[in-house]
């Protein structure tokens, strides 16, 4: 029996722990499922079927064009008379008419050749856009994740302070009763103890709320995961991360863009040429009437030519007018592309002295350990105050801080360079 009681008791443990155990999400995790959930995806997603089906109609206007058209009629007296040998004669009173046509462009000035590209233009700036926007799903997504290792981080700081400062005022409260300090040490302890529970306080309420945030980003209700955080302990050299300004920017989806848009308005150029330029048609049709009391049907063929002379009066300066908007779309594109290289090496100087901060901030983790660690001895050697040996606590948790702080800022940059440069 009690070997039996000792088993469930183990097993109650071990579930208590399943049940209370945090799932750990990756970066990568993240990123993939704000990528799918996320509404600015699903989004674009829509817009990008919308294009898809732009495409489509385009497509249709090869097709003939095919209708039908029927009508009846009846007047209070014919509508055409007649008079032989004195005897007039009254026709077509009420009737019926009704035909089926099928007319087939022949040439419409490229109009249609063309508006099929700009269609498949279209469409492919539609997928354009859906890149932009994961780009900037992928990095909202990533800074609420080191939002919350940064949290984490400072959270276990502030546990590790809260213990030493535990332990110390087990000591200095022993010392008191003892005799050998006063109970002014002792309310120091306390009152950087009550500090250090008012910052931790705050952290827990920041983490639960960015993650409340990052759940809602990512399409997920539960809150019970901390973030992985082994890529923030082993920081890499932007210098791997280097590459040509000149060669990445014709990877960047911006400047695929800008070429798009130049396209776009060449092809629109023709569009208007092609709106003053004759069309042609072939067509053929069925018909069938019956207007003076005996039906009648025929088929026929037929072709027509429209020459739109008087639109060439104001043609001409619509043309000349689309024309500069042509120059104008080149022009933004060599203005944007400029200032695509400036964003460019505006980055890198970020990420490059972001990594120095982070050496910075490591240099004065090291030196605020040591002093805490010298304090701590001189302290209970006794020459040093208890005042110094809480300022020394108070520098290492600043310092970690900062290194934290800096090692969050430096990963955030190294992911809009990378997006930066087309990767």
């Amino acid at each position: 029996m009690k070997k039996r009681n000792i088993a469930l008791l183990s097993l109650f443990l071990l579930s208590g722990l399943t049940i209370s155990a945090q799932e750990v999400l990756t970066l990568e995790q993240c990123k993939k499922l704000a990528l799918e959930n996320n509404v600015k995806i699903k989004n674009a997603r829509l817009d990008q079927s919308a294009s898809n089906e732009t495409k489509k109609e385009a497509f249709t206007n090869y097709f003939p064009t095919v209708s039908a058209i029927g009508g009846g009629f009846n007047a209070n007296k014919g509508m055409a008379a007649i008079d032989i040998m004195g005897m007039s004669m009254s026709m077509m009173k009420n009737g019926v008419v009704g035909g089926v046509t099928a007319t087939q462009p022949v040439f419409v000035g490229g109009r249609i050749v063309n508006g099929n590209k700009l269609a498949k233009l279209g469409s492919e700036v539609s997928g354009y856009q859906m890149k932009l926007s994961e780009d900037e799903v992928s990095v909202t997504a990533e800074q609420y994740y080191w939002q919350i290792v940064s949290l984490q981080e400072k959270m276990r700081t502030i546990e590790m302070v809260e213990k030493m400062l535990n332990n110390l005022h087990k000591d200095v409260t022993a010392a008191y009763y003892a005799g050998t300090t006063t109970k002014n040490d002792v309310l120091k302890v306390e009152l950087k103890q009550n500090e250090i529970a008012s910052t931790k306080l705050k952290l827990e309420n920041g983490l639960s709320l960015s993650k409340l945030a990052i759940c809602q980003y990512m399409g997920i209700t539960s809150k019970d995961f901390v973030m992985d955080t082994t890529e923030f302990k082993s920081l890499v050299s932007p210098l791997e991360y280097k590459v040509n300004h000149d060669e990445a920017l014709r990877n960047r989806t911006e400047y695929k863009l800008l070429d798009k848009n130049v396209e776009a308005n060449r092809l629109q150029t023709k569009m208007k040429i092609g709106e003053y330029m004759p069309s042609a048609a072939v067509g053929a049709g069925y018909m069938y009437h019956d207007l003076m009391d005996k039906g009648r049907s025929f088929g026929m063929v037929y072709a027509t030519v429209a020459v739109p002379i008087s639109g060439w009066w104001g043609g001409s300066h619509a043309i000349k007018k689309q024309k500069l908007n042509e120059k104008m779309a080149e022009n933004t594109k060599q203005n944007s592309s400029e200032l695509l290289m400036i964003q460019m090496q505006q980055l890198w100087n970020d990420l490059e002295e972001s990594y120095k901060q982070v050496q910075l901030a490591e240099k004065s983790v090291q030196s605020s350990t040591e002093n805490l660690r010298l304090n701590n001895d001189f302290y209970k050697a006794g020459t040093v105050a208890l005042k110094d040996l809480l300022d020394a606590e108070t520098l290492m948790q600043q310092s970690r801080d900062q290194k934290t702080e800096a090692s969050v800022d430096y990963l955030v940059r190294k992911t809009k360079y990378l997006q930066a440069t087309g990767r």
